[in-house]
């Protein structure tokens, strides 16, 4: 968009040399300088004009750059916020499989604990009962001692 007083300044330019010529061609010297006042003026505006129009361009660039860095950077948060979503989904998952496993091994763990004893007692029933005497009396005296 072409700023008008780049239109009016050169119009008034235009308009000044023609009067400048004219006042020279008939040895008019008030008509010479006016001319030449009048063309000075047209371009001091032409020259106004096409400051704003730069300043006006280089404003939208500038607003060009902002909108464009925005929409750039709300699409990195997007990214990071779905990747780390992802991320946590997949932490959840693994941990509660984990924890699953864990809780089947255990229980095959205890199972197993339960049957080594269970043997052991069956195959030495008086030093299973000499260990529970004395892990019983050993708990007694914890607690009586505490008192």
């Amino acid at each position: 968009m072409v700023d008008t007083d780049r239109v009016v300044g050169g119009a008034k330019e235009l308009g000044g040399k023609v009067q400048s010529a004219v006042g020279d061609a008939v040895g008019s010297t008030r008509d010479s300088l006016e001319g030449r006042y009048r063309d000075a003026q047209g371009k001091a505006q032409q020259a106004y004009g096409q400051a704003k129009d730069k300043a006006r361009d280089v404003a939208d660039d500038v607003s060009d750059y902002a909108n464009d860095a925005y929409d750039r950077g709300s699409q990195y948060a997007r990214d990071a916020y779905d990747r780390g979503a992802d991320y946590a989904r997949d932490a959840y998952d693994r941990g509660s499989d984990y924890a699953r496993d864990a809780y089947d091994r255990s229980g095959d763990y205890v199972r197993d604990g339960q049957r080594a004893v269970s043997a052991r007692v069956e195959e030495n029933p008086m030093v299973a009962l000499l260990i529970a005497g004395a892990v019983g009396y050993g708990l007694a005296l914890l607690l009586h001692s505490r008192r």
